[in-house]
């Protein structure tokens, strides 16, 4: 790994703040007026109307506790909408569309029976298929993708991997009505602030022209468009990329534009790789996976990039180990953490930068995947949770997910019990925990 030594970059930023010069009122003097050996000063009188204070908003409803029907969540809503503003006649029309999924509220509240493992979504994510048609995809919009790369700084085959990631390159958007959709999610109630959000704004897009009524299909979740956007997200987010004075989801240019924006605003660092891949050392003091570091530290302690990489010592890069010490090893950058703001899934930014380094001819991942590791059923990882804090190793809950707070815990057990603390679950490195 080779480091640049730290450096500091100076910008002067000068305002310059101009005071406009306001007259100063004078009183006016009046002159004197005399009667015979009488002075009489005249006086002005001036009367001043207060203006009417105005009257006080209406306060906005808030939703009910409980709904006795859909039809009842329904007024009730629609009441809500039109007093924060939007049309009554739209409002009555989207909801009228609206009809109650049961499917999605079963998509909404169910989990998977098997936790997936690292590789199951690399593979999928450059599976070939999706690498074929990315390459022509971004051969095709390599002139607009670049032109996005120098004005937001956000690598071009990211963007593209992205797009193949969300929709197969525009060409699966999603067939779930949405107004459908939301208004399920909010009248179960799991949801419901979200749900209500996505149909305000998605009610904001209609009314503004941006999304058309013909073009209301997306996924049960609420995604739109080629890069799925939920409609609260493109909102604040979305860019006119083809210059045609509207915003739309399903237009090419709007969806990558947005897209390359929308990871600038979340603090994308130009030429920063999303992840570095490094060797470890013998003897490395495997507590540390998964904490923040400099450049500089890293290399101290013997990790190096497989590959010849420049980097500024004082750059933050994350050790992750995706499966534990006998997989692949990297340093994931504060790029890694961008991506994540389309999918908060450390395999899902991986994916998109394994995607992206196919689809730009890159190469992939050097070290291989313990492919002989299985992973927990969703009923095992609540049991490794419930047992883990009780024996003091906080998961801060037990909902059958491994997520950070579930790998760190288990990082901590294995420190105390012999095993490399890697904090990797599978159905050896956590049997004696599952297995009662």
């Amino acid at each position: 790994m080779m480091l640049k030594k730290p450096y500091i970059a100076v910008l002067s930023v000068l305002t310059l703040a101009g005071c406009a010069t306001q007259p100063t009122m004078q009183p006016q003097v009046q002159k004197p007026v005399r009667q015979g050996n009488v002075q009489i000063e005249e006086q002005q009188t001036v009367r001043v109307t207060p203006k009417p204070t105005p009257p006080a908003p209406k306060p906005i409803p808030t939703p009910k506790a409980n709904y006795n029907s859909f039809d009842d969540w329904k007024m009730d809503f629609a009441q809500r909408a039109i007093a924060q503003g939007h049309n009554g006649n739209d409002v009555q029309r989207l909801l009228a569309s609206a009809s109650l999924k049961s499917s999605v509220i079963s998509l909404d509240s169910g989990q998977p029976e098997f936790s997936k493992m690292p590789w199951e979504y690399a593979d999928s994510a450059v599976s070939d298929g999706r690498v074929s048609r990315g390459k022509s995809k971004f051969a095709d919009q390599r002139s607009y993708l670049s032109g996005l790369e120098s004005r937001y700084g956000v690598n071009a085959e990211i963007v593209a991997a992205i797009w193949g990631m969300e929709s197969s390159y525009g060409a699966v958007t999603g067939s779930t009505y949405l107004p459908s959709a939301l208004a399920s999610l909010a009248y179960d109630g799991r949801r419901q602030e979200f749900a209500e959000s996505q149909l305000l704004s998605l009610m904001t897009l209609l009314e503004r022209g941006d999304v058309s009524w013909s073009q209301l299909e997306g996924s049960w979740a609420g995604g739109m468009g080629q890069t799925q956007f939920i409609p609260t997200t493109w909102l604040n987010e979305g860019v006119d990329g083809d210059y045609n004075g509207h915003k739309n989801p399903w237009s090419t240019a709007d969806a990558l534009a947005s897209t390359a924006s929308y990871l600038n605003n979340a603090g994308w660092v130009r030429g920063l790789s999303p992840f570095y891949e490094v060797t470890i050392p013998a003897g490395f003091d495997y507590s540390k996976v998964g904490s923040k570091q400099t450049a500089a530290y890293w290399a101290s302690t013997g990790i190096d990039t497989m590959a010849d990489v420049t980097l500024d010592a004082n750059t933050l890069l994350e050790l992750w180990l995706p499966a534990g010490k006998d997989g692949p090893a990297l340093l994931l950058s504060k790029n890694f953490d961008a991506i994540k703001v389309y999918n908060n899934s450390s395999n899902y930014a991986l994916g998109v930068s394994l995607l992206g380094r196919a689809i730009d001819g890159q190469i992939g991942l050097r070290q291989s995947w313990p492919r002989y590791e299985r992973p927990l059923s969703t009923s095992q990882v609540r049991n490794l949770q419930e047992r883990l804090t009780r024996a003091g190793y906080d998961t801060k809950g037990a909902d059958g997910v491994i997520g950070t707070n579930t790998k760190k815990a288990f990082q901590r057990w294995q420190q105390d019990n012999g095993q490399t603390p890697d904090g990797f679950i599978s159905q050896s490195s956590a049997a004696s925990l599952t297995s009662w």
